[in-house]
């Protein structure tokens, strides 16, 4: 595979598949930092978008098409590995358009898809406008999340620097519009935090019909950021999804 600054790869041993990771509104690829040392022989691949981390001076991207034809391109460009796809709350809502995508155009599909902190797309409410919001007041709203350090929320500098790709997160996923399509004929995972106030029963259930095979809800303690809290469980569940020893 072609280096790329859309990915950071790294693996312990010899790969026997590819973990594609997209992160939640606002992250980066420094998210799922240390996670292949959990998961040998798996090459995790974390999507780092435009905007973030090392490509934070690129123009980030608001619209899901333009996104998804990028990201299918890194997953379809090398066969020689089957891979899945995991991504938290905005990124589950990419992954799981990125496996559309990647069937409406007869590109290799994941072996499973792993989807976390994130309603179904058919239980989604439509519309929203923080991504409009005056800065002060998007600042404000980011801290009801528990998502972003308070240090950095505090830090007028940095916030000025991140919240374009902030907004653009957020243009994304208000913006979305589910369209009915044949489920996926792929195991789907669903991963939940208990305390979670952005999410429920309901919304999570529907991610049943999104599916032809298999689909395994897995619920965590901890709020809408368990993957931080519970990176210990988390890991644990996607050994097991991925059938690791």
């Amino acid at each position: 595979m072609q280096q790329t600054p859309w990915l950071t790869r790294q693996c312990v041993g010899t790969p026997r598949m590819r973990l594609y990771c997209l992160p939640y509104a606002g992250g980066g690829a420094e998210i799922y930092a240390g996670w292949h040392a959990a998961l040998p022989g798996v090459e995790v691949c974390t999507v780092q978008l435009p905007g973030r981390g090392i490509r934070f001076r690129e123009a980030p991207l608001d619209t899901l098409p333009e996104l998804l034809a990028e990201l299918a391109q890194l997953t379809s460009q090398d066969r020689a590995l089957p891979f899945a796809l995991f991504g938290h709350s905005l990124g589950a809502l990419i992954a799981f358009e990125l496996a559309r995508y990647c069937r409406r155009h007869y590109l290799p599909l994941p072996q499973r898809l792993i989807v976390s902190g994130c309603d179904a797309p058919n239980q989604r409410e439509t519309g929203g406008g923080m991504h409009r919001l005056p800065d002060a007041d998007l600042i404000a709203a980011l801290r009801t999340y528990n998502g972003t350090p308070p240090q950095v929320l505090a830090h007028a500098d940095l916030m000025a620097l991140v919240l374009p790709s902030i907004r653009a997160d957020f243009a994304l996923s208000e913006r979305y519009a589910y369209r009915v399509q044949p489920p996926l004929a792929l195991p789907l995972s669903v991963y939940v935090g208990k305390d979670d106030p952005l999410l429920s029963a309901a919304t999570v259930k529907g991610w049943d019909v999104e599916t032809s095979e298999t689909c395994r809800t897995r619920w965590f303690n901890g709020d809408h950021f368990f993957v931080h809290g519970q990176r210990d469980a988390v890991l644990a569940a996607l050994r097991d999804d991925l059938a690791l020893p």
